[in-house]
């Protein structure tokens, strides 16, 4: 079920300036006349008030709080008519934003489902292997915990992540998360070599698509739940697998070279 977290900020053109944290700042500033006072109010550190106050009259083009010397609080400050405006139109947008969020979750769970993944689009990165799943268990251990993965296809996949690792990023059975591994870091196996190897990550696929180069070859193979992982191997290797579309093969890696992503 979606729910409404206050994840709301405006912006000037391309700068992304204030969001409810300032608004309350200039709310309180406005409730105490004290910058310090109103950073108490919203649990803001001194410096950090002020320095969120210089920001936003920098970035408004325009005074938006007027501080001066004395008054409540070690210092007196009152906002501009601006910036009681724009307090006021910033509640106006944070209703009709809540409107819109309680809409969304009368949509349903496919919905949300959804905007999960087009949030998922959003994410940038140098890793070509990018695979969305589901936290199945999470093993710990003294210092790194054994996160077990299920991707679509019931297909498992493990990571090892540090222990603080694990607890920052909420990781806990049913979590969704984004896997990311480099292709560089991915060999590829055929099916039945008896080959004994360390790496705990080993996805049966086929291969949809060889790239050749003058030295290394991208391979790409279809795994059995419907996603994708790319492999570098050398032109050599290519050749000694008989790599070609339609081939099925095992995409090799260690669950240390995984590293997992969450969106909040």
């Amino acid at each position: 079920m979606l729910r409404y977290e206050g994840s709301l900020w405006l912006t000037d053109g391309a700068r992304r300036w204030g969001g409810i944290d300032r608004v309350e700042l200039l709310a309180q500033i406005a409730a105490t006349g004290s910058i310090t006072a109103a950073a108490k109010a919203v649990g803001m550190s001194y410096k950090g008030a002020w320095d969120a106050v210089d920001t936003m009259n920098n970035l408004a083009g325009e005074p938006l709080v007027v501080r001066s010397a004395g008054g409540r609080g070690g210092g007196g400050a009152r906002l501009t008519p601006r910036a009681e405006r724009l307090i006021e139109s910033f509640r106006r947008i944070e209703t009709e934003h809540r409107h819109f969020v309680d809409r969304l979750a009368a949509l349903g769970d496919s919905a949300a489902d959804d905007l999960h993944m087009l949030r998922n689009f959003t994410m940038r990165t140098s890793a070509r292997n990018q695979l969305a799943g589901i936290v199945s268990r999470v093993v710990e251990g003294v210092v790194n915990d054994t996160v077990e993965i299920r991707l679509p296809g019931d297909t498992c996949l493990v990571a090892t992540v540090t222990r603080e690792s694990a607890a920052s990023l909420g990781l806990v059975p049913g979590r969704p998360v984004v896997a990311l591994v480099k292709a560089s870091w991915v060999m590829v196996g055929l099916p039945g070599d008896g080959w004994r190897l360390s790496a705990s990550n080993r996805l049966p696929g086929t291969v949809s698509h060889v790239s050749p180069g003058a030295v290394n070859g991208e391979v790409s193979i279809a795994l059995g739940g419907g996603g994708n992982i790319a492999a570098i191997v050398t032109m050599e290797s290519v050749h000694a697998l008989e790599l070609a579309e339609g081939k099925s093969v095992v995409a090799i890696f260690d669950a240390s070279s995984v590293i997992l992503g969450v969106t909040t």
